[in-house]
């Protein structure tokens, strides 16, 4: 079977076209007068009222300018990294705690989530203070 061989199983139904004499005499069942009765009757979609509820999106296809930020924590880096190892984004997507977005390497934060005892270089990252604390405190650098 092909697309030219497909056929719709019901018939198409015909719209209803009202005014054109027969049956129908006169008013044609829209009544006397009134907006509904005239031809291109138009009414204001209530869907209107739903539209300007929503915020204004600057413009088609308007997108923020901030990029998307991974997230690393302090505990995920103890796991994966050796001791005195040096942290940077291309070591963290190397090792997989984070991955490109749309092709790029995208901009690094590391958290205070988790504990470390070990003593890691970190450059490249944006760094929270008590993240900062914790890999000082363990004997690490941040720069």
């Amino acid at each position: 079977m092909q697309l030219n061989q497909l056929k719709p199983t019901q018939k198409k139904k015909t719209r209803k076209r009202i005014g054109r004499g027969g049956k129908r005499g006169t008013y044609s069942g829209r009544g006397v007068k009134g907006q509904k009765a005239r031809a291109g009757a138009r009414f204001q979609p209530v869907i209107r009222e739903l539209i300007k509820k929503y915020p204004k999106l600057r413009g088609y296809r308007f997108k923020s300018n901030q990029d998307k930020v991974a997230i690393v924590g302090v505990g995920m880096i103890d796991k994966v990294f050796e001791d005195k190892n040096k942290i940077n984004p291309q070591a963290l997507l190397d090792k997989g705690l984070i991955r490109k977005i749309k092709g790029r390497i995208p901009q690094v934060k590391i958290l205070a989530n988790g504990e470390t005892k070990k003593a890691f270089t970190v450059s490249g990252c944006a760094v929270s203070k008590q993240a900062k604390d914790k890999i000082e405190k363990a004997g690490g650098k941040v720069t």
